[in-house]
């Protein structure tokens, strides 16, 4: 009778565990799939593009000074080379000269923000604003309005991509680490 005891309260703690060991998975499987699910609806700006074509795509910001603008398009001039400058409302209205010339030089003058501000942290209204006010902006100097936005820091939410993707314009990031983001971070 003590043996059948002994044996009985063994299987009732082995049955424990392995309840245990089922619920935890259980509870494993559950979160992996919460996280994936969340995951897959995170929205994304364009990256890249595939092709088959042996190109790279170049790109600027231009939010603060125009010191090496003109440089910066005789370099690219002298070697044949367009580009797309993501400028800053702020830098139209101070530097509309600079706007004209590059796109006198061929290149492409597309949105970066009305302000420069950390766009996920605005309600939608504003992220809006930013991007019509400095597409308005653009228009006015170019004759065209820009279908490319870029987020200034590269800082971006869900909101920022659908609001961008609702205004008929396609959010792009680089793939290449910005040699700006570099310098700040070697210091």
């Amino acid at each position: 009778m003590v043996i059948f005891k002994v044996a009985k309260k063994r299987v009732l703690a082995v049955l424990l565990c392995v309840l245990g060991v089922v619920l935890a998975a259980a509870v494993c499987i559950h979160a992996t799939q919460s996280v994936q699910t969340s995951a897959s609806k995170r929205e994304l700006p364009i990256y890249d593009v595939q092709t088959s074509e042996k190109k790279i795509a170049i790109s600027f910001d231009a939010a603060w000074g125009n010191e090496e603008t003109q440089k910066l398009i005789d370099i690219l001039n002298q070697y044949h080379v367009k580009t797309t400058f993501f400028v800053v409302g702020a830098w139209v209205d101070k530097y509309p000269d600079s706007v004209r010339a590059l796109v006198a030089a061929g290149h492409e003058v597309c949105n970066h923000s009305n302000t420069h501000p950390h766009m996920p942290k605005l309600p939608q209204s504003k992220i809006s604003a930013q991007i019509t006010d400095c597409n308005e902006k653009i228009k006015a100097l170019t004759g065209k309005s820009p279908i490319l936005f870029r987020c200034p820091y590269g800082d971006y939410s869900n909101d920022v991509i659908k609001t961008v993707n609702g205004l008929k314009m396609y959010p792009i990031q680089w793939d290449v680490e910005p040699l700006d983001t570099w310098r700040k971070s070697k210091g």
